[in-house]
């Protein structure tokens, strides 16, 4: 293993299967990789390989996308334990998983579904990720949705509903800032100000990436958290906000779908190292109160 599992303060990027040899043919300036821990949890073949050679060099993010913390059911143990198995063997530096649920009894859906903010599902989600805490032996780190709809039960606004998650589970926080301009572009509200009243103290890394716009039938903007293309201008401009408010993090390029070739993902990840290298010479803002404008809703 590495000599040090901290992830730093600087950028990353997603490993990909189609980057293992570039990476370890060119050793890159990157402070750290993530892995989504699913991806890795058979016992052995080509993708331990890779990633426990990379491992030797880097530190590691892993990145839980299938546990469901948000289902009405109680966690999959089983998956539980290959997450701990998994935790043990790469000793990542941060352990993170989605705020969304993805099972209903013994069917899983393939994608990350949205949830009511309510005071029983602050109960449900902070118990979930106590489980997983105590399981796994790491802080857990919950990642803000990218949202399409909202719901009429909910009697709280996202952000309030992260703060009392936090407040009961003990867990940290990832803040997506693409999942921000996804969000408050499909509701209706302001991404700067989400990005103002976010308690960035519990944030332990940042997740950047590309997202695609449509039109919905009234002609609005429509934005799709495609993770298939590079950083949108705007996000970038919200990423700079977020470090002058709360300073450097952990900072993570995510580009999951049609991969591009490692040179342009090298590139996009040094975009974010320019911006984490001027917030350290500039040095964090202070806070300043805000109010997130109310969800509009639409379910």
């Amino acid at each position: 293993m590495a000599r040090s599992s901290t992830v730093p303060a600087r950028a990353g990027v997603g490993l990909k299967a189609q980057h293992y040899e570039a990476v370890l043919d060119s050793r890159p300036d990157l402070g750290w990789f993530e892995v989504h821990a699913e991806n890795y949890m058979g016992a052995g073949g080509p993708p331990h390989h890779y990633l426990a050679r990379i491992r030797r060099d880097y530190p590691i993010s892993l990145h839980g996308v299938g546990l469901s913390i948000g289902g009405a059911a109680p966690l999959d143990e089983a998956h539980l334990a290959r997450f701990k198995d998994l935790a043990e063997r790469y000793e990542p530096g941060l352990v993170s998983e989605h705020l969304a649920w993805s099972t209903h009894d013994d069917v899983y859906f393939n994608d990350l579904l949205p949830l009511p903010y309510t005071d029983e599902t602050v109960a449900r989600v902070g118990d979930h990720l106590g489980r997983m805490q105590d399981v796994v032996g790491h802080r857990v780190l919950l990642e803000n949705p990218s949202t399409y709809v909202t719901f009429k039960e909910s009697a709280m606004d996202e952000i309030d509903f992260l703060k009392a998650v936090v407040k009961r589970s003990g867990c940290g926080l990832l803040l997506d800032v693409n999942n921000v301009m996804v969000s408050a572009t499909n509701q209706g509200t302001a991404p700067e100000a989400y990005i103002d009243a976010f308690p960035l103290e519990h944030v332990g890394e940042i997740h950047l990436g590309g997202h695609a716009r449509e039109d919905d039938d009234q002609g609005n903007a429509l934005l799709i958290d495609a993770h298939d293309r590079a950083v949108d201008d705007a996000v970038w401009r919200l990423y700079a906000r977020a470090l002058a408010r709360g300073g450097a993090k952990p900072t993570l390029i995510e580009w999951d779908n049609d991969l591009p070739d490692w040179i342009t993902l090298y590139a996009e990840a040094q975009s974010a190292q320019r911006q984490l290298d001027a917030c350290g010479r500039a040095g964090p803002v202070p806070r300043t109160p805000q109010t997130v404008q109310a969800h509009a809703v639409t379910a």
